[in-house]
């Protein structure tokens, strides 16, 4: 009886050190939403916008994890660069960076779009953070050969940084009747769970990554 109750104890105290070997997060991971008026939530109310719905949609399925707003509306890839360490603290673990539409738009060098988000991802690398990249698309008006030189930039740089990529945005929502706030270009808040959805993903990959990399900062 005697081994058997030392067998027990052993057995109870090697629980114990293995339960306490075990890595556990002691705060939520900290994600920022770094982008232009499609992550600011352009004209919807604050809880539709797109880092709040995927927060909800990423805390439903059992994740601890916050997503701050950092959209600015109008924003180009200087002015994130410009902005980009106020704008994210050091707390932060991640960062999902979405810049380079207004560039497009404003029909800016892609070369220059290139060099804004190939320093803005260095920058937050050399900080400790992870990025997830969000691709945009060059409006049809731009012509093929704007396209084919601002389309890549998304795809090599996630290459070269080693970065999870989301191709595109607005998917599933772009020219789709009913998902836009009525201007084309915008989504709305249906819009939005629609983005969310097909993001969701992504953000789980993002979530693995930080987790194989070791526990958040304090």
């Amino acid at each position: 009886m005697k081994i058997k109750a030392v067998v027990r104890i052993l057995l109870a105290a090697g629980a114990v050190t293995i339960a306490f070997a075990v890595p556990t997060r002691a705060e939520p991971v900290n994600i920022v939403g770094f982008g232009d008026s499609l992550m600011a939530g352009y004209q919807l109310a604050p809880a539709d916008a797109f880092p709040v719905k995927l927060e909800d949609a990423l805390i439903a399925k059992g994740n601890e994890v916050t997503i701050a707003n950092a959209g600015v509306s109008g924003d180009t890839t200087s002015g994130g660069l410009s902005r980009l360490d106020w704008s994210v603290p050091d707390s932060a673990d991640a960062v999902i960076l979405e810049l380079g539409a207004n560039d497009a738009l404003r029909g800016i060098s892609p070369e220059k779009t290139r060099e804004n988000l190939d320093a803005m991802i260095s920058a937050l690398k050399d900080r400790g953070m992870e990025v997830l990249l969000v691709g945009m698309l060059a409006p049809p008006n731009m012509g093929d050969a704007y396209a084919d030189l601002f389309n890549g930039i998304y795809p090599d740089l996630a290459e070269k940084h080693d970065l999870i990529l989301y191709p595109f945005f607005l998917d599933g929502v772009a020219a789709e009747k009913g998902l836009d706030i009525g201007d084309g270009m915008h989504p709305n808040a249906e819009g939005v769970d629609v983005m969310v959805t097909r993001f969701l993903p992504f953000a789980e990959r993002l979530l693995e990554r930080l987790e194989a990399g070791g526990a958040t900062k304090q």
